[in-house]
């Protein structure tokens, strides 16, 4: 296995983009159940989530420490173990202190992973001399449409959310014993260029695109997290239609992944971050201005389509800029996500009784239009390989 082709090798780790979205769909679109299941309020949903941002921040500084020492391969395949172990858990009905403490370990198997595929993509797209980022992310959001449906089929046929969750629990398990050995080796040597004369840039490229990855997941959490719960709660939603408004938004996420390798290098990174942050904005702004459930599902739909370019482009960005460091750059704007979905989940979530989940979407619109000036920064990012160390 260790000699498999780099092609190969981009075909499993988009199995475990796959692996990862089938999970993460999978719980989203199973908050309404749990709830109803374990008798938690909007309030506590958002603190638990909150604990579930924090645990996987600390996964994804798991995730660069295995990867320095043994590879990311190996923080990879472990994350995925974590998160089937978690997702099983999910699945029968337990006290709330063990149901958010399996939740809080599949939040760092969440984040071991969530670092560590970026790692790879990243390694695995040097090797191949072009551009697959978007299209590891698409499998990513393949399985996750594969997961709303999947519940919305689960929850219309028996009114339980344990299949689609089983479901993503065994993928994932399964991905992870495929790669153990078979995922891109990864590196484990760290250059001195993030702690020497480099330093400055890679702290600009780490901020520059860290803010990017921040304000799509505002955008991707509060979406995710939010859709089921507003289609239902809110709009009065049937159960089976409430998933749906989420299915769209990744059925928009993968069109636009599909053809971003293709788009990006023709029409530039710093035009497509600009208008892949315009959708965004406008897709929840469409949210907040139709309170009905046709308008709220083409405004998630919508807001798709900024959040499909808008990821993988700061990752191959964050990559490219600094090529002799990836790994550990990649994991320090994976941290971004966290404060991203903080922001989009529990803030939102928070806000939904004082004044609705309708109004609160207007924090991404927000997180939007502030991060529009950085953008244009991206066309900038460099950071000087080390000088070769003279022989002795």
């Amino acid at each position: 296995m260790n000699d498999m082709s780099a092609g190969a090798r981009a075909r499993l780790i988009g199995a475990g983009y796959a692996a990862q979205g089938l999970g993460y769909a999978a719980v989203v679109t199973a908050l309404p159940a749990f709830k109803e299941r374990q008798g938690l309020s909007d309030a506590f949903v958002s603190a638990i989530l909150l604990l579930v941002c924090v645990a996987a921040a600390g996964g994804s500084v798991i995730a660069d420490q295995v990867a320095a020492r043994w590879g990311s391969r190996y923080a990879l395949a472990g994350g995925l173990f974590l998160v089937g172990a978690g997702l099983a858990g999910t699945t029968v009905g337990t006290p709330n202190v063990a149901f958010v403490t399996i939740l809080l370990f599949y939040g760092i198997g969440l984040g071991t992973v969530d670092a560590s595929l970026s790692m790879q993509g990243v390694l695995v797209q040097a090797r191949l001399g072009r551009s697959v980022m978007s299209r590891l992310f698409a499998a990513y959001t393949a399985a996750a449409i594969v997961a709303a449906l999947l519940m919305s089929g689960s929850l219309a046929s028996s009114g339980k959310a344990s299949i689609a969750v089983g479901a993503a629990a065994g993928f994932a398990v399964l991905v992870g014993l495929a790669g153990w050995r078979a995922f891109e080796p990864g590196r484990t040597e760290r250059s001195s260029v993030v702690h020497e004369a480099g330093g400055r840039a890679v702290r600009r490229v780490v901020w520059v695109c860290g803010v990017l990855i921040f304000t799509a997941f505002l955008v991707d959490s509060a979406v995710s997290t939010w859709s089921s719960v507003y289609l239902k709660d809110t709009l009065s939603a049937v159960d089976s239609v409430a998933p749906l408004g989420y299915a769209a938004y990744q059925a928009t996420i993968l069109v636009s992944r599909l053809v971003a390798d293709h788009m990006v290098p023709r029409a530039g990174r710093v035009a497509m971050a600009l208008g892949s942050l315009a959708v965004c904005g406008a897709g929840c702004g469409l949210v907040v201005l139709l309170p009905s459930i046709g308008a709220a599902i083409t405004g998630f739909a919508i807001a798709g389509i900024g959040v499909g370019v808008l990821v993988p482009l700061a990752f191959s960005a964050a990559g490219e800029a600094a090529k002799e460091s990836s790994d550990e750059v990649i994991a320090r704007v994976n941290l971004f996500n966290y404060g991203g979905a903080l922001v989009g989940a529990v803030l939102l979530g928070a806000l939904s009784d004082p004044i609705g989940l309708r109004i609160a979407f207007l924090i991404p619109v927000a997180g939007v239009i502030l991060t529009l000036p950085l953008a244009r920064r991206l066309s900038h990012l460099t950071v000087a390989e080390p000088a070769p160390r003279p022989a002795l």
